[in-house]
């Protein structure tokens, strides 16, 4: 189960990934990922809504509800930042352990955050930093959650102007990067990596 916001929207699309091999599902399936689910939408939050846009809590409250048990991929923070930042009351850490408390005690990956320099007000890089803080801090919370590091590992000709979504070229590699931070994490037949942050 893979919830993103726009910042995923390029890597299940051909328009910006033509090559089919090199889409998130594609790249999942390489190393063992048997079903797919992306569930990627533009100016999702885990809180706010926009234009009736279904939340990350509320898509993730779905397919519990429904039955599903499993691994899941979390892109998501980037309008958590920006809302706390324009002055959202839910702090980052609540938004946080709301995902999770729906979660619960099923593997989970996050993928931290990173916008640079150009990034429209609100998505200045201080405030993604204070929310990868506070992933890696949930850790300790939950012993099923990971962190792929990627801020660590994103170069910045990956970026458009806006600072904030991708090349094809960078959609590219976090496919194939996620793919990898994911068997790392939670590789087949071996416990969870001991570590909370994966690359």
């Amino acid at each position: 189960m893979y919830i993103g916001d726009s910042t995923s929207d390029g890597e299940a699309n051909p328009e910006y990934v033509p090559d089919r091999k090199l889409r998130a599902p594609a790249q999942l399936h390489k190393v063992g990922v048997k079903h797919v689910h992306m569930e990627v939408s533009g100016a999702r939050s885990i809180v706010e809504t926009y234009e009736g846009i279904p939340n990350g809590a509320t898509v993730a409250q779905g397919y519990v509800a429904h039955g599903y048990h499993g691994c899941w991929i979390l892109a998501l923070g980037t309008n958590d930042s920006a809302d706390v930042n324009a002055g959202s009351t839910v702090g980052l850490k609540t938004r946080i352990h709301r995902m999770m408390s729906i979660i619960g005690s099923q593997p989970v990956m996050w993928i931290n955050v990173l916008t640079i320099a150009g990034s429209p007000e609100y998505y200045e890089e201080s405030g993604m930093h204070r929310w990868d803080l506070d992933l890696v801090a949930a850790c300790r919370r939950y012993p099923a959650m990971r962190v792929m590091n990627w801020a660590a590992l994103a170069k910045h000709q990956w970026f458009i102007p806006d600072g904030v979504h991708y090349t094809t070229v960078g959609y590219e590699h976090r496919t194939k990067l996620i793919a990898h931070a994911l068997v790392t994490a939670f590789p087949r037949g071996r416990p969870a990596s001991s570590s909370c942050q994966v690359r």
